[in-house]
């Protein structure tokens, strides 16, 4: 591996952050970073850290989440690895130009579209992924031949100093600086006017973010959240489906954007669907003591607890919060009002609205009625309530019988859309986000006719608009 210097660092003042922004455009503009060589040198190293420092990473994910080692594993760093072994290998695919045909009246000509680097971008992540969601879209833009800086969530300090520490031992600490702070400096940042902002969180900050990076024109990918329905048929595998959606809210303490969020099922089977979410949250807890799971911060847990002293819904399980250990109880509450603040708001924790519905079109409308989601998720057999769902539902990803899994899978796009969020990552979306994709035109000097020029006879302009087709 090339030992880099690095003169680029953690910061705790914004008077700092210009000096960072220009040392790293003076190393885009040196050219080093857009080999396909250094691209690959740096995904490699991305790789590298994750296998030879597995053990550190969990230890501060375990400080700052609460999380053990595997679920740190199989929740941060699984999807970083696959991101980064996919795009290593991938790379001198996707840094081909692109040959593309022209038109009759542009013969002879040569056209193609080529990718280059935009520059210098900044990724901003949250604190519920802090590593996945602050590396992933480092992949891209590394992939795509830009430095960058990165800014980890203040929430979540052991991992953010970790990050700090670690990146430059690993990637080209010329090329990618990681700044620590809170909100203000996310201003100071956005203020150095980047050549694109890349932020995951809440909708609420993304709408600062995208406002802070519009007074520069600095174009944004926003990576949102919202209110991910799941639908439930009567013809799915309750069974299966009950410990999918189970699964997706003791995950993470439920704090997940692509978690389901509440789930719609016909009032035939609510309520054995009800008993088999139930059955699973007690099997995939049985020889723990009966405690809730935790949340990242006060502010999260009064949020949460707030919910649960609010509902008017039946408590199928669950229903108790700890403010002294900041945990909840992984909980189910069925048929709550539509009105009421946990089926207004995004939940992001360990809380299950089960709602009953008459049909599939009311269960459509429902979503519909409401902010584009995330990710839709539906439960069934049937070929045609699979095309109906995936057809009149806007969102920003949707999987059928089972959730969440399509962020690993780097051949598919992951984004938002609406409030759930604008742009997308993972795979070749990545690259193609943090690239410019330049179209390319080739001519040659013969012929030139003359009529192409003014001044303008008629009989010129009558070949004009025959050679054009206007």
């Amino acid at each position: 591996m090339t030992a880099y210097p690095s003169t680029v660092g953690t910061v705790g003042t914004d008077s700092a952050v210009p000096a960072i922004v220009g040392a790293l455009r003076a190393t885009y503009d040196s050219g080093r970073t857009r080999p396909a060589a250094w691209r690959i040198e740096q995904l490699r190293g991305i790789e590298r850290m994750l296998d030879e420092r597995e053990d550190e990473i969990a230890a501060a994910l375990a400080e700052d989440l609460g999380r053990d080692a595997f679920e740190s594993w199989l929740a941060d760093l699984a999807s970083v690895k696959i991101e980064a072994a996919h795009a290593r290998r991938h790379l001198r695919w996707w840094m081909r130009a692109r040959p593309q045909r022209l038109p009759l009246n542009q013969m002879p000509a040569l056209g193609w579209v080529q990718y280059e680097p935009l520059g210098v971008v900044l990724v901003i992540a949250p604190w519920n992924y802090p590593f996945a969601l602050a590396l992933n879209p480092l992949v891209a833009a590394l992939a795509a031949g830009n430095c960058a800086v990165l800014k980890p969530s203040e929430l979540t300090p052991a991992t953010s100093h970790l990050l700090a520490r670690l990146l430059p031992e690993y990637v080209d600490g010329e090329a990618v600086a990681v700044v620590e702070g809170d909100g203000r400096i996310t201003q100071a940042l956005l203020a150095q006017g980047f050549d694109h902002a890349f932020f995951t969180g809440g909708t609420e900050i993304g709408r600062k973010v995208m406002a802070g990076a519009a007074a520069q024109l600095t174009p944004v990918t926003l990576e949102l959240g919202g209110k991910c329905p799941a639908i439930v048929m009567p013809d799915a595998d309750l069974d299966v489906a009950a410990r999918r959606i189970a699964w997706t809210k003791v995950l993470n303490s439920g704090q997940t954007c692509i978690a389901a969020d509440y789930v719609l099922v016909e009032h035939a089977v609510r309520d054995e669907l009800v008993d088999r979410i139930v059955h699973s949250l007690n099997e995939f807890r049985a020889g723990e003591p009966a405690r809730g799971v935790r949340v990242v911060n006060e502010r999260q847990f009064d949020r949460l607890a707030g919910y649960l002293a609010r509902t008017e819904a039946t408590v199928a399980i669950g229903g108790g919060s700890d403010r002294a250990t900041l945990t909840v109880e992984p909980t189910v509450l069925v048929d709550p009002s539509p009105d009421e603040p946990v089926m207004r708001e995004e939940i992001f924790g360990p809380i299950l609205p089960v709602l009953g519905v008459d049909s599939l079109d009311e269960a459509i409308a429902f979503v519909n009625a409401r902010p584009k989601p995330l990710a839709a998720y539906t439960f069934t057999k049937s070929a045609h309530a699979r095309r109906r769902v995936l057809s009149e539902i806007s969102s920003g990803g949707a999987v059928v019988n089972h959730l969440v899994l399509h962020y690993l899978a780097p051949q598919l796009p992951f984004g938002g859309v609406g409030a759930s969020g604008m742009g997308s990552y993972n795979g070749h979306w990545g690259f193609e986000t943090l690239s410019h994709r330049k179209g390319v035109l080739v001519k040659a000097f013969k012929p030139d006719p003359r009529f192409f020029y003014p001044p303008y006879t008629d009989r010129a302009a009558k070949m004009m608009r025959r050679m054009l087709r206007v």
